[in-house]
């Protein structure tokens, strides 16, 4: 087995052991308003970085190119309470037709 499998398969043992182990904690620590302050927002401040990393980012160096425009248009899309299906292909059709109009990264 090569290097890579073997830590593909020791990190899946530990994402799983580690996931198995929050199924042990205690009700009375999860019911703090903290823990519960911090495990409304974490999942939101995560997803906002990888939005963002993935919008701006090629490589080491910050850009502006199509994405944003899709970044953008999706934001409206979710202004107007549209779909996440409509979201996502009015973001894409939009990156899209950027890249195509040579605004590409």
């Amino acid at each position: 087995m090569t290097p890579i499998w073997t830590a593909v398969i020791l990190g899946s043992l530990l994402c799983y052991a580690i996931k198995l182990a929050g199924h042990s904690v205690p009700h009375r620590f999860l019911d703090q308003p903290l823990v519960m302050s911090v495990s409304d927002y974490l999942p939101i401040a995560l997803l906002s970085a990888l939005v963002a990393v993935q919008t701006f980012a090629v490589g080491m160096h910050l850009v502006v190119d199509a994405r944003l425009a899709g970044l953008l248009a999706a934001i409206v899309a979710l202004a107007l309470r549209a779909p996440f299906l409509v979201v996502v292909l009015v973001a894409a059709g939009t990156a899209a037709a950027f890249r195509a109009l040579g605004w590409a990264a």
